[in-house]
């Protein structure tokens, strides 16, 4: 019966029609199959989690910086008058057991000093006043780092009372950081291992290895730190020791782990 079927040259065609349909329907399944296939995710599933970690410590170092502005008819007049008071400021300070290392220079400048001098008046008509020179101004600015803090309230009144005309930026720091740095580290991380395997329960998935790491840099942020201008009204009047609570720093840490899970 087959054989007479396919004896029939109507019927041959129809078969070989079918066929190529066949074919045809096939291949475009395949070709959208391949196309949707590039949308789809095949690589290894990951998580990633945050933790952080925190360490606070006394301050151990305190800092701060004096200047010293003196005026004169000429520039050296002027810098021998700063140099007067800053020289019987930076021996105090070594007197009282600040190093030399510990004592630098941040700013140093001379320049001519003005005046305005008004014009007299011509009827109805007044001209603009006349810039003068009036001498010269001389300014240096000195950083101190005080490793004793005790006695820094008294580094301060001392300073004013030698001659400083501005004493400002006091801080209180911690001189080195890297072993709290460390510290704030290793909690982070374990804080972000402690939280992956929370959520790998969570998810019902199973931590197979790590594959990616990213830490942000530690920032230490201080509390009771001082800053602000104090300016010396008359620098040959000295003042009683301020109180100058250090207060803590606070040291953080925050580590980004990735992990491949399945």
């Amino acid at each position: 019966m087959e054989n007479s079927f396919l004896s029939s040259k109507s019927n041959r065609v129809l078969v070989t029609v079918a066929l190529l349909v066949l074919i045809l329907a096939l291949s475009s399944y395949a070709y959208y199959t391949m196309k949707q296939s590039k949308y789809m995710f095949t690589g290894p599933v990951t998580i990633s989690v945050v933790g952080e970690g925190e360490v606070t410590a006394v301050p151990d170092v305190a800092q701060f910086s004096f200047a010293v502005t003196a005026t004169g008819t000429d520039a050296t007049k002027a810098q021998e008058a700063s140099g007067v008071s800053v020289n019987a400021i930076l021996a105090y300070l070594k007197e009282k057991g600040v190093e030399d290392k510990d004592i630098k220079t941040s700013s140093y400048s001379v320049y001519p000093h003005y005046r305005f001098d008004s014009m007299p008046c011509a009827i109805s008509y007044c001209p603009p006043g006349r810039q003068v020179e009036d001498g010269f101004e001389a300014s240096q600015t000195v950083t101190v780092k005080v490793r004793n803090q005790a006695i820094s309230g008294e580094l301060v009144a001392g300073v004013g009372g030698l001659g400083a005309t501005n004493i400002s930026g006091l801080q209180f720091t911690i001189d080195d950081t890297s072993a709290l740095e460390e510290e704030a580290r290793n909690e982070a991380i374990a804080d972000a291992k402690a939280k992956a395997k929370v959520l790998s329960g969570e998810l019902g998935v199973r931590i197979v290895k790590m594959t990616g790491y990213y830490e942000d840099e530690g920032m230490p942020y201080g509390y009771g730190m001082g800053g602000g201008n104090m300016m010396m009204k008359d620098s040959a009047e000295s003042f009683s020791a301020p109180e100058l609570p250090a207060g803590e720093d606070t040291i953080k840490s925050r580590v980004t782990i990735t992990y491949m899970v399945r």
